[in-house]
């Protein structure tokens, strides 16, 4: 008799991605390509373009949005735990933002696109590894007033959406400094 093993002795067996986390992850995945194709195409003089209101450069931007991925990411699987979310508020997050703009201001194109696909890579390898249970679990989230928050919400308003909506920014910004 011939015996078939799909898997190492005494590992355990995970079931296959969800349709809803694979399709999460095939959402961040289609931002970060979206961003990294117009990141590329950027002249130096569109790199260095201030965004207003904001006051960072195109290229920190870029950089930063892969930058969050790992620690969306971190916070998404703490949800998907059932843990709270305790400490983040948005003064932490300008302050965050402030001191990764201060320490990254210089950031080539090149390192910027090489840690968007990585950590966006990462980032959708860890959203595919969450099943529907640890999707539609919800606990406290301190950013949002307390309010409990699934981890697919988690997800979607913040590592899948950051960078459409930098994107949306960046787009802005050339687009005035055009007219």
């Amino acid at each position: 008799m011939t015996t078939v093993v799909t898997h190492a002795p005494g590992a355990a067996l995970r079931p296959p991605t969800s349709r809803r986390s694979n399709a999460l992850a095939e959402r961040l995945e289609q931002g970060a390509r979206a961003l990294e194709a117009v990141a590329s195409a950027f002249k130096e003089t569109e790199w260095l373009t201030r965004i207003p209101g904001d006051g960072r450069t195109i290229g920190v931007v870029v950089h930063h949005v892969a930058t969050m991925y790992p620690l969306e990411i971190q916070l998404a699987q703490a949800l998907a735990a059932g843990k709270p979310i305790t400490d983040v508020t948005w003064d932490v997050v300008k302050e965050l933002n402030a001191n990764h703009a201060s320490a990254n201001n210089a950031v080539t194109k090149a390192a910027a696109i090489d840690l968007l696909q990585r950590n966006s890579a990462a980032a959708a390898a860890a959203i595919r590894a969450l099943s529907d249970e640890e999707l539609d679990r919800a606990a406290t989230v301190s950013l949002n007033a307390d309010a409990p928050l699934t981890c697919q919400f988690f997800l979607e308003d913040h590592a899948v959406r950051h960078s459409y909506h930098h994107l949306a920014r960046i787009r802005a910004a050339l687009a005035l400094s055009v007219a």
